[in-house]
């Protein structure tokens, strides 16, 4: 998914924009310890790579007390803290948890942008006319909150400001709770923040403003406006607005094509047959085309990484003429530059990754008896994903993934990935379709309509 830059939308004056950002807390954690209430209370930290015992993912607040933190050897984590517990990750129950989460969530407000797994934007602006009459913007994210925990047992956080950026930071400095940002407190809640907590903020603008003498939101906002946009252009003038409280950002319900899609996948065990670990090459590369072509996309650039053992590396790239989106093709690929790079090569593979990107849309019609390749393929992929979703990830297979089956065991019931659904397909989900992620919102308007008179009664 493409990165976000600061401010994507014009300024407002008209409206005073009001945005909710909720973030689950210690997320997969958190989701441990809904799974198994004998967790709780105790530290407890979930732990990747291929045994559940690698690094630290995710560390619930009592086990950062002890200093345990995402990315720390598991075995690190255990010596500082010695009664935490380890848990391997569960990532189809992370899922399901997040998505309950989400239903709760989408009854509160007529517009929900999901960013992430555990995180997500509602739109309050217009919340004062038709709920707050008799409530209170703190009042109703604390029963939010507490529906999420009492329902789905995960503890949440929440930032309520004029803009999602800002709404972001104040839920950071919220956590553990709720934290809003009043019209009119923008600046001053701003002035002492470093510029680093801001999201999306790259490592060479940090350097750039600090070599400005600007470290927190209040050094920027003392600079000239017109020294800021000629250093960064036009990011520049809406960083200093922003700096200043000025910015107000209305919360819009975008779906954008991916940029990249990827897989980065580390064997039960280190391979020494390279044929064999071209072979699952050749599969993730088949499932991945299968992927890209559902979202009618296509990709003009690959590239293979192998990872060995000791964590050495090797790797190469293609660049296509034009975009394809035909196995054949970029399997090809695919295994021409697998021998290219393992020529020469003894040490067993850990991991593969596999990445396309520069991608291109791919107009291909489910009709079986197409005019085009794209056509035709269009209607073949369908027709596997159903049968698949129908029966089962086995149903359909190409030679590639069917010599993986046979030759290893322990693929038969591959690993789940690891959750990051993008949002575009978080929206589609949760509202709709791709041509039109708003098809459903009058539903919600009416069950929010339904919920604040459920809160007038209470109230």
């Amino acid at each position: 998914m493409a990165a976000n830059s600061l401010i994507s939308f014009p300024l407002s004056a008209r409206t005073n924009n009001r945005i909710l950002h909720v973030d689950g807390d210690s997320f997969f954690a958190s989701c441990e310890i809904a799974l198994d209430e004998k967790l709780q209370g105790r530290a407890v930290w979930v732990g990747g790579g291929r045994r559940g015992d690698g690094i630290v993912i995710a560390a619930n607040r009592a086990a950062k007390k002890f200093g345990v933190k995402t990315g720390m050897a598991c075995f690190e984590a255990k010596r500082l803290c010695p009664r935490g517990v380890l848990c391997r990750p569960h990532y189809d129950e992370y899922r399901r948890l997040s998505a309950e989460m989400f239903r709760v969530l989408e009854e509160y407000a007529p517009t929900l942008v999901p960013i992430s797994i555990d995180e997500g934007f509602l739109d309050f602006t217009t919340m004062d006319k038709h709920v707050w009459r008799d409530t209170t913007p703190e009042k109703y994210v604390q029963e939010i909150c507490a529906r999420i925990l009492r329902e789905v047992k995960l503890p949440v956080s929440a930032g309520l400001a004029n803009s999602s950026r800002l709404a972001k930071l104040a839920t950071d400095a919220a956590k553990p709770g709720f934290i809003e940002v009043k019209s009119g407190d923008e600046k001053e809640f701003l002035n002492d923040r470093s510029v680093r907590e801001l999201s999306g903020l790259g490592k060479n603008r940090q350097r750039s403003l600090a070599a400005l003498g600007a470290q927190t939101f209040g050094h920027v906002a003392k600079l000239p406006s017109t020294l800021l946009k000629q250093k960064f252009g036009i990011w520049g003038q809406q960083l200093w607005l922003f700096a200043n409280g000025l910015w107000n950002e209305p919360l819009l319900l975008e779906v954008k094509d991916r940029t990249t899609i990827s897989s980065n996948t580390t064997l039960p065990y280190d391979e020494p047959d390279y044929e064999a670990a071209l072979t699952f090459a050749l599969s993730e590369t088949t499932r991945l085309v299968g992927q890209l072509r559902r979202e009618q996309l296509q990709a003009r650039e690959l590239s293979l990484t192998i990872r060995f053992e000791d964590f050495s590396e090797v790797g190469g790239s293609h660049r296509f003429q034009h975009p394809q989106f035909q196995n054949s093709i970029i399997n090809s690929a695919i295994e021409e530059i697998f021998r290219d790079i393992m020529g020469g090569q003894f040490r067993p593979v850990r991991q593969i990754r596999i990445a396309f990107w520069n991608l291109a849309r791919l107009d291909t019609q489910p009709t079986l008896w197409g005019r085009t390749d794209a056509e035709r393929w269009g209607a073949l992929d369908d027709a596997a994903h159903k049968l698949n979703s129908q029966f089962g990830n086995s149903s359909v297979m190409t030679g590639a993934q069917l010599a993986l089956r046979e030759m290893e065991d322990s693929f038969k019931n591959p690993k789940a990935k690891c959750p990051f659904v993008p949002q575009r397909e978080m929206v589609k989900k949760l509202w709709g379709t791709d041509a039109d992620p708003l098809a459903h919102k009058g539903d919600w308007e009416k069950r929010l309509a339904k919920v604040s008179k459920q809160l007038q009664f209470r109230h």
